[in-house]
């Protein structure tokens, strides 16, 4: 199904430069965060952000996280950008992919950080030119919180990054991407797109839809002082931007719905085991989540 590939560091400058020009579009938690990473491993390289904010591009680029400030729909950069990464919400990633193009070199690579990847990598490279590829990527990491103000070069270290590439993907292009992100501190596993999208359904996903049930629960606020730390843990990724979240479930909706029947069914054991006062069942259920629970803070060490 995928292919892991976390041993060795990568060597970016195989593909790109010592002096190369990286675009990000969307300077945001992730563009962010790619920007101080760059910073941090590879200070050679020539930093350039685009989007359609020239203010908060300004505010970027004054704080030293980039070194050129562009927006996307202005006239090509020059130079032109021997590698982009696009991190805006994945309902405008393949737009994006397709203005970033024009300010990129002959033969270029492309990829993005969204969280949904089949529409994308469909989208994304069908009409790019001048030897231009589009490879998709996720880095499964992030935070609740918004902006670069809360950017980290320190954000990839040792997470996964799922590389999505397709048929029509270069071996080259391939390996620059996960290069790349191995080169910032990431592990790398590869897989298709339709992979990645039926498992992060399951494991983001979801998780974020059943958190924002959970917490729509008490939006009256009679209950907020009696939500402990368990309901607060639990609810805590409720606090996303909704609409991102939004276009995900939606680019998504085949995979999201499949996990959602899957949880139900799982809460159907669940109130069917307590309605009938089964112990034994309610017990087993139990401990098979904590021992998972268990196995994911144990890969995490």
């Amino acid at each position: 199904m995928h292919q892991n590939r976390s041993g060795s560091p990568g060597d970016p400058s195989q593909h790109i430069p010592t002096d190369g020009v990286v675009a990000i579009v969307g300077v945001g938690l992730i563009g962010g965060s790619i920007a101080a990473a760059i910073k941090a491993h590879h200070p050679g390289w020539t930093v350039v952000g685009f989007g359609r904010d020239p203010g908060r591009l300004d505010e970027a680029r004054e704080a030293g996280l980039i070194d050129v400030a562009q927006e996307i729909d202005g006239p090509p950069t020059d130079p032109q950008a021997d590698f982009a990464v696009v991190c805006t919400p994945v309902g405008r990633i393949a737009q994006d992919v397709r203005a970033i193009a024009r300010h990129c070199r002959d033969g270029a690579v492309i990829t993005d950080g969204g969280s949904v990847k089949a529409t994308i990598c469909r989208d994304a490279a069908g009409s790019l030119e001048r030897g231009i590829e589009f490879v998709g990527s996720h880095p499964l990491a992030g935070s609740e919180k918004q902006g670069w103000r809360h950017a980290s070069a320190s954000l990839f270290q040792q997470k996964t990054c799922v590389v999505t590439p397709t048929a029509e993907n270069s071996e080259s292009a391939v390996s620059m991407v996960e290069s790349f992100w191995r080169s910032l501190g990431a592990n790398v596993a590869s897989m298709s797109p339709q992979d990645h999208d039926r498992i992060l359904a399951l494991t983001s996903h979801l998780p974020h839809v059943t958190a924002s049930a959970l917490a729509g629960l008490i939006q009256a606020g009679d209950f907020d002082a009696f939500a402990g730390t368990g309901f607060r843990d639990t609810t805590r990724v409720a606090a996303g931007d909704a609409e991102l979240w939004t276009q995900i479930f939606i680019a998504n909706q085949k995979e999201v719905t499949a996990a959602l029947d899957r949880f139900s069914e799982q809460l159907s054991r669940f109130r069917s085991a307590i309605e009938q006062q089964d112990s034994q069942a309610i017990s087993d259920m139990l401990a098979a989540a904590a021992a998972a629970r268990k196995r994911l803070d144990h890969e995490c060490d």
